[in-house]
């Protein structure tokens, strides 16, 4: 099999030629030397393959797997009628995305990428954990006797908080907790589960305290808490650049 390597908008085009079969081997050692010395987001162009055989199916498998072992992207493009019935045989067709045209393929890497950008800058900020000053109450989830406990706040994150508090429960404990987020969303109602307990001789300054991650928390109600702690880290730069 022939293979012609281009580049295009930081993704490697390959276009093949011939039959992917057992002297297609060719393929697999392109891939690896695209995904070590170019780029990890590949678009295979299949106009000119003729035939993919039994072994070519784990040839192609090969490729796909070394590339999602690189955190890489691959597409295909011009796939012939002949191959998508082979593909659909032995269920490739629900593992790759197919396009009609190269500029397609592309567009559908760039997409991707621009959202993984995005993701990943929503998720930095959504998982810092900015120092909050605030009363939180707790008690436990499943006890109707005992009354709520009072701690406080010292930071805060999408997926937690820490408070310093004279009442601690053990590791894997649920706690059904209070806290308000001024000026909004407000008061928040939400579980918790115990997660770690500061050490008195190790952690002096956060002892007695305890972090608590939400448990089993409804996207409406961590999204404003998201939307809360983004608003706080940009009031915060804001100041820093004041």
């Amino acid at each position: 099999m022939k293979i012609q390597i281009r580049e295009k908008e930081g993704v490697a085009i390959l276009d093949l030629e011939g039959n992917i079969d057992i002297n297609a081997s060719n393929f697999v050692e392109t891939t690896g030397w695209v995904l070590t010395n170019m780029t990890t987001d590949i678009i295979c162009n299949f106009e000119s393959v003729n035939l993919v055989d039994y072994v070519g199916i784990s040839l192609i498998a090969v490729v796909y797997k070394n590339i999602l072992n690189h955190n890489g992207r691959i597409k295909l493009y011009n796939v012939p009628s002949h191959v998508m019935k082979l593909f659909f045989i032995v269920g490739l067709d629900r593992v790759f995305e197919y396009y009609m045209s190269e500029e397609q393929a592309l567009g559908a890497i760039q997409e991707e990428k621009t959202a993984a950008k995005l993701q990943k800058k929503h998720l930095r900020r959504r998982f810092k954990r900015i120092p909050f000053n605030a009363t939180i109450e707790y008690k436990p989830k499943f006890s109707q006797k005992e009354q709520f406990s009072e701690g406080k706040i010292i930071n805060l994150s999408a997926d937690g908080v820490f408070v310093l508090t004279d009442r601690i429960y053990s590791i894997g404990d649920l706690l059904h907790t209070r806290m308000n987020l001024m000026p909004q969303p407000g008061i928040i109602e939400i579980d918790t589960k115990v997660v770690w307990i500061a050490d008195r001789d190790m952690q002096p300054h956060d002892y007695p305290g305890m972090a608590l991650e939400f448990h089993n928390i409804q996207p409406k109600e961590q999204e404003k808490i998201v939307q809360f702690v983004e608003r706080h880290l940009t009031h915060s730069a804001q100041e820093f650049d004041e």
